[in-house]
């Protein structure tokens, strides 16, 4: 998961009711969030949200995750200027995880690389 101490996010969005209902949330009442680049579609990075991060990622196309290890939600790039413009959000077939489709502004990854998935091959190409 890539977090870059983003500030969390300011005002509270809610999430559309009917959509609440059809969520599949982990044990902490969480949504697995897939993030791929829009133009490339290169996975660039897993994160997690709750409603308020869906909602407000919805309201505003800015992507928003709950950082678990602070217990807030966080904006990305608030802090490092590396955003992420939201163009398009998808729900899986089981509801339990969220596709978002993004402009990504600088690198993805904490790490300072593109993406977070570029560090370790585990089974190669071929």
């Amino acid at each position: 998961m890539s977090e870059d101490g983003g500030a969390g996010a300011t005002g509270a969005a809610v999430l559309d009711p009917e959509l609440a209902g059809r969520l599949k949330r982990n044990a902490d009442g969480l949504l697995c969030a897939v993030v791929v680049d829009h133009g490339t579609s290169d996975v660039l990075m897993v994160a997690w949200m709750n409603d308020e991060a869906l909602a407000h990622t919805l309201v505003t196309r800015q992507a928003t995750y709950f950082s678990r290890s602070r217990q807030q939600l966080w904006v990305k790039g608030a802090t490092s200027g590396h955003t992420q413009h939201v163009r398009e959000v998808r729900l899986d077939c089981d509801a339990d995880t969220v596709l978002l489709r993004v402009d990504q502004t600088g690198p993805a990854c904490h790490t300072g690389t593109r993406t977070c998935f570029d560090s370790d091959v585990l089974l190669p190409d071929g």
